[in-house]
């Protein structure tokens, strides 16, 4: 995952949720389609693509889809 449109092509491929590269700085209850069950599978999804495990209380936390993003390219811990 390079990018954060990288992200937004995962949702919309496995997801099939109508979001564009602006939905990244929306607050989640502005995403089009987005349920907290849509945040659990994410979490899922990214750390098969990273590889590594992502931390779950700061991935709940995050408030946006560009948060989530930053999380997954910060250092591992």
């Amino acid at each position: 995952m390079n990018s954060v449109d990288d992200l937004i092509t995962l949702l919309q491929d496995e997801l099939g949720l109508p979001l564009t590269a602006a939905d990244a700085d929306a607050a989640f209850d502005d995403v089009p389609g987005w349920d907290s069950v849509h945040l659990l599978w994410l979490l899922t999804a990214l750390e098969r693509e990273t590889g590594r495990s992502l931390p779950l209380a700061a991935i709940l936390e995050a408030p946006s889809l560009r948060a989530v993003f930053d999380l997954t390219a910060a250092p591992a811990s």
